[in-house]
């Protein structure tokens, strides 16, 4: 089944129909690189990674460009106030993101350009946007010209002369008309600089986009991605810039996620409900996390609560416990059930209901909404007297290759145990077989604050991560 996306540039869903075959060429846009990221830069992370492994599921290379804003206005003044390097800072805080966003499971992008490592390339795209006159210098600074680009707003959807109403030439810039923006900024004093033909200064915030998505995956893309803040000016100016300068379309889709809300308020700093992604996956499980983001579409805004989230922890156990059910069940199984295909196609069916969700603008709420009827249908299928390998394996497969798609996937514990956990466990076993149920709650409580969580059933005492 064909994959529909909602594209942001016509306002409906249209089906996905790659430039080359097989492939997507797929750009978002990431951080701005002076500090550690908010929930609100994680939402974008988790979701058009989630996007990334859907494609890859369905059997497409990904060529997936997810940039790093290494020198900007808020970078020099983070530079100023800690006595640091640009550089410094910079480095520190992608370092950040990286590890961030890889403890909650998102992939490292193909390819990571930074500002600072595309600077020829921008100042050649700027010169270009000159020489075909959508652009022009003013004593140091250069300005695209927002007028000669005869489409400008369609993606906002909103008409020229409406935003020149609201359009400001703000103290010491020297643009022809309100609408105009940077392309190029004259460096000031102390600040980090770059040689251009224009003098000594550092790139707008819209060019670097431009620029380097022209330099991995050439004028036209498949897929422009980003937080639905970013759809006006940025995202604006960036069809703008490179339409005018490429002469052809730049981006055939584009994709935005909603915003998150924090106890039903829009997260914002002067609200005070700013958190870090960095301080959440301290407290939280990144697994939870990304599952809760995970849990409402991505076109949707988020309401983000400690309730809220402790439901998602509840409701994930609850897929956890189904595939630990399942492994330990499987040790048990014996190949003399008789109705093993019916439960295939029962899986079957379920697995074509996963991927037409999926297959609808990656809806994945419907998704997990599968997931759980799978689930269901497994902890039915195990209070069977008989049951088979065969089927066995098929329910944990699905589930995990499910799980996968979704950046969650399941590892197996058993080689994180041990020795010293491996004899307290069986230390516990013999104190309730004597009956010494003070010893054999200490270690319980011993084992949990080592993450490891015992569960004691008829079949013994089985052991899960925390």
């Amino acid at each position: 089944m064909t994959i529909n996306i909602y594209n942001t540039l016509t306002r409906k869903k249209e089906k996905f129909a790659p430039i080359e075959p097989n492939r997507v060429k797929m750009y978002v846009c990431g951080p701005t690189v002076y500090n550690y990221i908010h929930i609100g830069n994680a939402r974008p992370a988790i979701v058009f990674d989630t996007v990334r492994r859907y494609f890859e599921y369905k059997g497409y290379q990904v060529d997936y460009v997810l940039n790093f804003t290494d020198v900007d206005d808020k970078l020099i003044n983070a530079a100023k106030e800690l006595g640091e390097e640009v550089p410094t800072i910079a480095e520190r805080f992608i370092q950040a993101y990286k590890e961030d966003v890889g403890v909650l499971g998102v992939k490292e992008a193909v390819h990571h350009p930074r500002v600072t490592e595309t600077m020829d390339d921008i100042i050649s795209f700027i010169s270009t946007l000159i020489d075909k006159g959508h652009a022009y210098e003013a004593d140091g600074d250069v300005y695209f010209k927002t007028r000669s680009f005869d489409h400008y707003g369609k993606l906002s959807h909103q008409s020229i002369d409406e935003l020149r109403s609201g359009a400001r030439i703000q103290v010491g810039e020297k643009k022809q008309d309100p609408l105009d923006f940077a392309l190029w900024k004259q460096t000031k004093d102390g600040e980090i600089a770059w040689d251009s033909p224009w003098g000594k200064g550092r790139p707008g915030w819209h060019i670097e986009c431009s620029a380097m998505a022209k330099k991995y995956l050439g004028d036209t893309i498949d897929i422009h991605a980003g937080g639905q803040d970013l759809t006006f000016p940025h995202h604006e100016n960036e069809i703008a810039q490179s339409e005018a300068a490429n002469g052809t379309s730049f981006a055939n889709y584009w994709m935005h996620n909603g915003y998150i809300n924090i106890d039903n308020e829009k997260m914002s700093k002067s609200l005070g409900n700013f958190v870090l992604a960095h301080d959440l996956i301290q407290k939280h499980d990144p697994k939870v996390l990304r599952f809760f983001m995970l849990s409402v579409h991505y076109r949707n805004p988020i309401n983000f609560s400690d309730a809220l989230l402790e439901s998602a922890k509840n409701s994930y156990d609850r897929i956890e416990n189904a595939l630990t059910n399942l492994e330990h069940r499987k040790e048990a199984s014996v190949n003399l059930a008789d109705d093993n295909q019916q439960w295939l196609d029962k899986i079957n069916a379920l697995q074509q209901q996963f991927e037409q969700e999926m297959d609808d603008d990656f809806n994945t709420a419907n998704a997990i909404a599968v997931i759980f009827d799978l689930v269901k249908e497994a902890n039915v299928y195990l209070k069977s007297d008989h049951t088979h390998v065969a089927v066995i394996d098929t329910f944990i497969d699905t589930l995990t290759a499910w799980l996968e798609v979704l950046g969650i996937p399941q590892t197996q514990e058993e080689e994180l145990l041990d020795e010293e956990i491996e004899a307290l466990i069986e230390k516990r076993i013999e104190a309730r077989k004597n009956k010494d149920f003070q010893l054999a709650d200490k270690i319980r409580d011993d084992l949990k604050e080592r993450n490891i969580i015992l569960e004691d059933t008829p079949q013994g005492t089985r052991w899960k991560r925390g």
